[in-house]
């Protein structure tokens, strides 16, 4: 993980579009089928739409049929954090950057592969960095 980035409120706001402060930083969730990465198949990196810090790859993303982009696994050991969230009602695991501590979203157990995990992404969090050459 690079260095932790540090930002003010202000600073947030003037960077992120209004729909990315509310999800990222008011830890906030984008309507079901909205998010311009729900349904995209392209290859490469999705990346915080905060910091730029890289997240996911393409290829741990599938379709949970859910309405947000759906990932197996971080794209290594230190791109995310883990935090209980017991808003709403529920409990849930909140999937944050770990370098901008931003919201991205949940993790839960019901994914496909070895780990058996799903990270239920908003695509206002995270921007894709098309592979080169595709």
């Amino acid at each position: 993980m690079a260095k932790k980035v540090q930002k003010t409120d202000a600073e947030w706001r003037a960077q992120l579009t209004p729909e990315q402060y509310r999800v990222m930083r008011e830890k906030g969730t984008e309507r079901a089928h909205t998010g311009k990465y729900a349904k995209t198949t392209d290859a490469g990196t999705y990346k915080c739409a905060g910091c730029g810090e890289p997240l996911f790859a393409s290829e741990t993303k599938f379709d949970a049929h859910c309405g947000w982009p759906s990932f197996t696994a971080p794209i290594d050991g230190t791109a995310v954090a883990e935090a209980h969230d017991t808003s709403h009602g529920m409990r849930r695991t909140e999937v944050l950057c770990s370098a901008c501590d931003a919201h991205l979203g949940h993790v839960f157990p019901d994914g496909p592969g070895e780990n058996g995990l799903r990270y239920c992404i908003n695509s206002a969090s995270i921007d894709l960095e098309p592979e080169k050459g595709a």
